[in-house]
């Protein structure tokens, strides 16, 4: 029964029909590192049974090719695969393919009448993937374009990798971080790579900064030393050192071995590798502070007043440069006529005398402290002058000239004023008489104008003046040319009478009977006649 179906399923099978011994493959191309399969098919005469079935590879052994079996060459487990059967297909699968598995291979199989090889072999070619990035030297910006190249014609799908990390576009603007290694692969099978190709972005410094410690004390040594990211890096030349916006040196570090304090300021480093940034070539790292510290120095001791008098007050202040600033402040005083040792008298940036004495005098010394030390002064000398009791004092002195100064001062515009007042009242007589021989001298007759004065007379009356009374050089002048008296003069009335004479020839007489009979005066070419009169009322 077994016999029978055997026999039944050899009649069915495609090889028993045609009866010819046959192997049909391909040659194939495999990427290194993926799987491929080997297409065959192959067939007998009628009346064979197929028993075994395998594959061989031809190796080159002692100068001569030789078949070896498959399972006879060493390499990894299920690196070759049988995936045929017995009846018309022996297709072979290699998987991780390698370049030692490049060559040509054979097909045989074993039948229950006969065995058969196949009379040419099937040629497996194994290529690589090579990637190529170009640029591949680029700067910051610039745009970059990966390929895969691949020696097989088969089509394949590519991915990419950067590092490790899968990139999404062949095709890109680098940036800093796209630095790295790129390698193409196989979708589906990514052990299939490429051998990686490097990819340099350059780009100006970044993360320019400068070293060093931020506080030193005076004299002792400070290092300065500049650091960036960049590529291509920056050279020892690249680096440069400034103090408060001066040069200071060139190079990667700078040393200072005898820190003073004119080394304090803001320091910064400046970085430069010939590739710029958005314009820019030099770049600058924050500025970092040096702060040198230092014990008190250049103590003095200043004195207000500078000259001191017995029982006045004085203060003695203290003043040094130190860094931090001195917090602590402590007065010695030391005999100059004795050798004595200094004795404490006062702490305090400013000590304070308020009534000094004879005993005060002497040397006085101040000492500043601050965490780092202490430093002393020199000596400074307090001279006490005795106070003079026998005469007056300087202020009582200085104050009695101002109180002369200004009395005198109020007595000279006393009497500017008086005299201003007098020139007034005598500028308004002197208008009225004017006034007053001016409309004399406009009417229409010929007249004679009398004027009176009239004073409201001291209990002591003053001698009447009359016109007796006037210097005989002064007669002949216009009446407006008289000095009139100011003093005793309370109001004054000025009066005009106008009289026409009954006879040209007649002088002008005026009622006033205490005016004497020579105070007349006479007419000169004019018509009218002007006769003055002081008329004083006694009390």
């Amino acid at each position: 029964m077994d016999n029978l179906i055997l026999i039944i399923l050899v009649i069915i099978s495609p090889g028993v029909w045609s009866g010819d011994w046959r192997v049909t493959f391909e040659d194939e191309c495999a990427l290194k590192g993926t799987s491929v399969v080997i297409k065959c098919e192959y067939d007998y005469p009628v009346g064979h049974i197929v028993t075994a079935a395998g594959w061989s590879k031809a190796l080159y052994v002692d100068g001569n090719w030789k078949l070896f079996p498959l399972s006879q060459i060493s390499s990894p487990p299920n690196h070759f695969t049988y995936m045929g059967n017995r009846w018309s297909d022996c297709k072979l699968k290699i998987n991780d393919v390698q370049h030692s598995d490049e060559g040509h291979y054979f097909f045989n199989f074993v039948t229950t009448l006969n065995r058969w090889r196949s009379k040419r072999s099937a040629h497996l070619s194994v290529k690589e993937l090579t990637a190529v990035v170009k640029p591949s030297t680029v700067t910051e910006g610039d745009v970059v374009k990966l390929t895969c190249v691949s020696g097989c014609l088969t089509p394949v799908n590519i991915v990419w990798f950067r590092d490790g990390q899968r990139v999404p576009n062949p095709v890109f603007r680098a940036g800093r971080e796209d630095a790295g290694r790129y390698y193409c692969a196989v979708q589906g099978q990514e052990t299939a790579t490429s051998a990686s190709v490097a990819l340099s972005v350059q780009y100006a410094p970044s993360k320019v900064k400068l070293s060093m410690s931020p506080s030193v004390v005076k004299g002792s040594s400070v290092t300065f030393a500049c650091s960036s990211d960049a590529d291509p890096p920056v050279t020892q030349s690249g680096y440069s050192l400034y103090k408060d916006g001066h040069f200071i040196s060139s190079g990667q570090t700078h040393t200072i071995s005898d820190i003073q304090p004119s080394h304090r300021g803001l320091y910064y480093c400046q970085a430069w590798n010939n590739i710029s940034w958005r314009g820019i070539a030099l770049i600058n790292s924050t500025e970092v502070p040096l702060d040198v510290q230092y014990r008190p120095e250049n103590i003095s001791i200043s004195m207000d007043p500078p000259h001191v008098v017995e029982g006045s007050s004085v203060n003695l202040s203290c003043s040094s440069a130190a860094n931090p600033a001195a917090d602590n402040y402590t007065w010695y005083w030391a005999s100059v006529s004795s050798s004595s040792s200094l004795l404490q008298v006062g702490s305090g940036r400013v000590l304070s005398l308020p009534s000094v004495e004879a005993s005060h005098s002497g040397l006085y010394l101040c000492q500043a402290r601050n965490s780092l030390g202490q430093n002393n002064s020199t000596e400074v000398l307090l001279a006490i002058k005795e106070k003079d009791h026998g005469s007056l004092s300087l202020p009582v002195l200085a104050g009695f000239g101002v109180f002369v100064f200004v009395t005198l001062l109020l007595l000279l515009l006393f009497f500017r004023l008086k005299q201003r007042t007098s020139a007034k009242k005598k500028q308004t007589v002197y208008d009225l008489r004017l006034s007053g021989r001016g409309s004399s001298s406009s009417a229409s007759e010929p007249s004679n104008s009398v004027y009176a004065n009239i004073h409201a007379m001291p209990p002591s009356p003053p001698p009447v003046i009359s016109a007796q009374d006037t210097p005989p050089h002064s007669q002949g002048k216009s009446h407006h040319q008289r000095d009139v008296p100011t003093s005793y003069e309370d109001e004054v009335t000025y009066s005009t009478v106008t009289i026409k004479a009954r006879n040209p020839s007649l002088p002008h007489h005026t009622n006033n009977s205490r005016v004497a009979p020579d105070s007349r005066f006479k007419a000169g070419d004019n018509d009218d006649s002007v006769i003055y009169a002081s008329l004083a009322e006694s009390s």
